[in-house]
């Protein structure tokens, strides 16, 4: 759900490109009321693509109706949305060609003022 946000680029600046140098899984005590209501803001093209691209095969393919109820469809979301963490890697604009690293699991998107749209 990230976007960029530099001047200059569209007005979306999304989907950044993703480079994974080391994935972490950060298990985390399943709650069935957890955000579902974000669920139909998911980008489904963009998180197969970084899924495939990190090997997950137990992603959902898309919303499915009920989704509210289904538990294990909100375990397979609960798992990517929330455990697998991008350790260390680059997220990239394609328009842009900026690059953000990565470290720890926590990205670094600061700006200069320069590449602001203020």
């Amino acid at each position: 759900m990230l976007s960029l946000h530099v001047r200059g680029v569209g007005p979306r600046g999304f989907p950044l490109c993703l480079q994974v140098a080391e994935v972490g899984i950060n298990p985390v005590e399943f709650n069935l009321n957890f955000r579902a209501h974000r669920i139909p803001r998911v980008e489904w093209e963009v998180l197969l693509e970084k899924a495939d691209h990190l090997g997950l095969t137990e992603v959902p393919k898309g919303l499915i109706q009920g989704y509210e109820q289904d538990e294990t469809f909100l375990r397979k979301m609960y798992y990517v949305l929330l455990e697998v963490d991008v350790l260390e890697g680059t997220l990239q604009c394609l328009e842009s060609g900026h690059t953000f690293p990565i470290s720890c699991g926590i990205p670094n998107m600061l700006l200069t003022l320069e590449e602001t749209e203020i």
